[in-house]
């Protein structure tokens, strides 16, 4: 029996098998959410777009759980005849499923997208990728709706199915599998890693496909990846530094109190940068020791003496020496970012608070020069109002995000990824050179 460590795994060896279509005009459709990741390697592999393909069934009114069709974006809909037949189903009854499904679809689509654009499938060969298949029916139904997209020739490919499903009609013109069971139980049994795939991860994959063929960008590569250790005065400070190859800005974090460098958080607001070209230094502004004493979290000007001292020895590596530095800041770590930064020689070229207290930096405010750019949910009222009355008084080019529906955390689906894009967004613009901005935003 074939086991994939992961879906990354699987969705390589996928594109090997997959290869003999990398000259074509194609498009690689993941099947949300677990297809994505699968997808996603097959589209870097074959240098092709990546698009998530977001399909609903429509369930008879009656008995639900029998499709009587499904629909897709674009006014999608494929119908099955003999059910609707069957079961009477009138244009009334039609509508009213459709509308309900139709709603949930653009929901759906909007929270992975958040604003990009579908790929036209029109004329081009549509890859539809799921980590695997059990009856089938979501990918047939997929793949009539890629087809009913404008899709010239459809490709299903799955790492593994059962015997039995690939032996019965998918709707596709070619079926590629990588295994064939016989003895089925479940997906999750032919992988060692089946972890559920978020949201989050969606969004950040589909965001980071659509980047890819953007040249300006400094390639993604592997020039440093450690731990590091920061002296700061008499104390030394823990990090992560992760820079590209030919970096040119590089965003330091503070964290909040509670936080450190490990925050699954900023580790995934730091792969959103770095996917688009940022490096990140991720650290810990207090000892452990230093934690245990809860005015340390709160004495802002130590902090930022932190900060700077960080930003100082960014300054004295080779490769991180020339860069453009930014400051992410959440909760009192945006304070300490915006205190740090309103020191004119450290010339940070912009900084961003998520969630964050920058009324914390006090009479400082008025003297940071950096672009500014306060995230904050829609539903947590109390910073909001903080940030409002910190907006007033920033001298500098600056901006509030609201992100509808996001609490203090950013704990709800897919609002940690927008904030993560909105600062994405900010900081290639400002730290990036003027071409790669320009370019950036007019591929927006």
């Amino acid at each position: 029996m074939t086991a994939f460590r992961d879906r990354v795994d699987a969705g390589r060896r996928l594109a090997e098998r997959l290869a003999f279509l990398r000259d074509q005009d194609v498009v690689v459709l993941g099947l949300p959410r677990g297809g994505v990741p699968v997808a996603f390697e097959v589209a870097e592999e074959l240098n092709a777009p990546l698009d998530v393909l977001v399909v609903r069934k429509l369930g008879v009114p009656f008995q639900p759980e029998l499709a009587m069709g499904a629909i897709g974006e674009g006014g999608a809909r494929v119908l099955d005849a003999d059910v609707c037949r069957r079961a009477r189903i009138s244009e009334d009854d039609l509508r009213h499923v459709e509308r309900r499904e139709r709603e949930e679809l653009d929901a759906r689509v909007a929270r992975y997208r958040r604003g990009r654009e579908r790929v036209d499938l029109g004329g081009r060969v549509a890859i539809v990728v799921d980590d695997g298949l059990a009856t089938g029916s979501t990918a047939r139904v997929a793949c009539q709706v890629a087809r009913q997209l404008g899709a010239a020739r459809v490709v299903l490919a799955v790492p593994v199915a059962p015997s039995r499903t690939l032996q019965e009609s998918l709707s596709a013109d070619e079926v590629v599998c990588l295994s064939a069971v016989s003895r089925f139980v479940a997906v999750g049994y032919h992988y060692l890693d089946f972890s559920p795939t978020t949201d989050e991860e969606v969004i950040v994959l589909l965001d980071a496909a659509s980047r890819r063929g953007l040249a300006a960008y400094p390639g993604v590569g592997t020039d440093a990846d450690v731990d590091v250790e920061i002296p700061a005065g008499a104390t030394i400070l823990q990090g992560h530094l992760h820079v590209p190859d030919a970096v040119a800005g590089v965003v330091a974090f503070a964290h909040g109190s509670g936080s450190s460098r490990h925050s699954p958080r900023n580790r995934f607001v730091a792969d959103v940068l770095y996917r688009a070209g940022l490096g990140t230094l991720l650290l810990d502004l207090l000892t452990p020791d230093e934690e245990v004493d809860r005015t340390n979290v709160f004495d802002i000007e130590l902090l930022a003496g932190r900060l700077t001292a960080a930003t100082e020895w960014l300054g004295t590596r080779s490769d991180t020496a020339s860069c453009r530095i930014g400051y992410f800041g959440a909760s009192t770590g945006a304070g300490a970012a915006l205190w740090a930064a309103a020191d004119a020689g450290l010339r940070i070229s912009a900084v961003v608070s998520r969630g964050g207290r920058p009324d914390l930096a006090g009479r400082r405010l008025a003297q940071v020069q950096a672009p500014t750019l306060l995230i904050v949910g829609s539903r947590d009222q109390t910073v909001l109002h903080l940030n409002r009355r910190a907006q007033a008084q920033l001298r500098c080019a600056n901006r509030l995000t609201i992100v509808e529906g996001a609490t203090h955390l950013f704990e709800e689906p897919g609002t940690l990824a927008e904030a993560a894009m909105c600062a994405r967004d900010w900081f290639v613009n400002h730290l990036l050179s003027t071409g790669i901005a320009q370019k950036a935003e007019e591929d927006r």
